[in-house]
């Protein structure tokens, strides 16, 4: 008889999982016309140039690309990080990045240093789904700050701030997952006048802001003044390189620095050698401005191809956003509807979304959806917008 499996942590008992990654398996047969997924489109993947970066350092220099290597990463990596970085106002240091295995392990890292549990988070209501499946993890207590088009209110940040003493604010500033909105520069100001003045931490996510379509670029959080100092800033390869390389960086403050170090030798010792010094490679031979131009004119596209369907699709009364980048359209449906049993109705029709309701930390609201445009063509979006109104008006 076999033996019975020792009982899980409690901690992970309040853990669910993620229901993207579930919808991924159904959405998977052949004729389905996926909007779930948040995946950068494969067919944009410069897959001659990694093919050949991996190439040269493994030719070069196999002793050191295929050992173990510093826990902080490889030193080339870094230093251009810090250089991209510096052109969006951030210090010019590469001895605060910290190679991650992806923007994801950035977060964990944080969860580790940071909180202990039944420590306050402060989140975006709705936010992205895996930070709150991390700060779970972790035992932390996650209370919502309103929000509205734009992203987080201010005031209410500096009122709940004071009431509920957190240990840090998590954002995605720009083309937020799940909605795609932007928070505006005068609402990153008083954000990080808020953090000034209330000693608030903030963990500044930025996966998506190289993804822009329209508008200018607006300069993170922690490179303003009264934020640098007390914000972490993640970043991510995944979305202008490749995800399955699994590559992000984390950059901390000083006062932080050693702790993360310790926290990445614990979980992994260090991202993969070889990885890094292909990406390091790749990113000193390739144009990367014009491989992130290419990638924008092929989302824009398709970006403007949700957009202009969706008004024949969607049922009067429902609203949506109309985002200046990233992979997402957030769209809600008339008051009364829910979007999780219409799933299985679209489903039927061969289109797919994510239902909107597990994204929010503690006000779910049934009627919302996310809708991503990054993997179909322009011409897919058009018929799998098409078949989301006839599910819809069939339900």
């Amino acid at each position: 008889m076999a033996a019975p499996a020792p009982p899980p942590a409690a901690r992970i008992a309040d853990v669910r999982s993620s229901p993207v990654r579930e919808l991924l398996a159904l959405v998977s047969r052949p004729g389905v016309i996926s909007f779930a997924g948040g995946l950068p489109s494969p067919d944009l993947f410069d897959h001659e140039g990694l093919r050949a970066a991996f190439d040269d350092v493994i030719t070069a220099d196999p002793r050191r690309v295929l050992q173990y290597s510093p826990t902080e990463g490889d030193p080339r990596l870094r230093r251009i990080i810090a250089e991209r970085r510096a052109r969006q106002g951030l210090p010019d240091d590469e001895s605060g990045i910290i190679v991650t295995t992806g923007s994801q392990q950035g977060l964990s890292l944080a969860a580790t240093v940071l909180l202990d549990p039944g420590d306050t988070v402060l989140v975006e209501e709705p936010g992205y789904l895996a930070a709150l499946q991390c700060f779970r993890l972790a035992g932390a207590r996650i209370v919502a700050v309103p929000t509205d088009d734009d992203g987080v209110l201010p005031d209410a940040l500096a009122e709940i701030v004071r009431r509920e003493r957190p240990k840090f604010l998590y954002l995605v500033p720009t083309f937020q997952n799940p909605t795609g909105r932007t928070l505006p520069t005068a609402r990153r100001d008083a954000i990080a006048a808020v953090a000034a003045d209330q000693g608030l931490w903030i963990v500044e996510d930025d996966p998506y802001s190289e993804l822009r379509y329209g508008g200018d670029p607006i300069t993170p959080i922690a490179a303003r003044e009264g934020a640098r100092d007390r914000t972490l800033l993640l970043g991510s390869f995944s979305k202008i390189m490749a995800p399955g390389l699994r590559l992000g960086w984390l950059y901390a403050p000083e006062s932080v620095r050693r702790p993360f170090a310790v926290a990445k030798q614990a979980a992994d010792l260090h991202t993969s050698t070889i990885d890094q010094a292909a990406a390091a490679a790749y990113l000193a031979t390739t144009d990367l401005a014009a491989h992130v131009s290419r990638l924008r004119e092929a989302y824009r596209p398709r970006r403007d191809a949700m957009l202009a369907g969706l008004p024949d699709a969607l049922p009067e009364g429902s609203t949506w956003n109309k985002p200046d980048g990233g992979m997402f359209v957030w769209a809600k449906l008339p008051e009364g509807a829910d979007t999780t049993p219409l799933l299985r109705k679209a489903l039927d029709h061969d289109v797919a979304y994510v239902p909107g309701a597990p994204f929010f930390a503690q006000n779910p609201d049934p009627a919302t959806m996310r809708l991503s445009f990054a993997t179909p063509t322009p011409e897919e979006i058009g018929e799998g917008v098409r078949r989301l109104g006839e599910a819809l008006r069939a339900a």
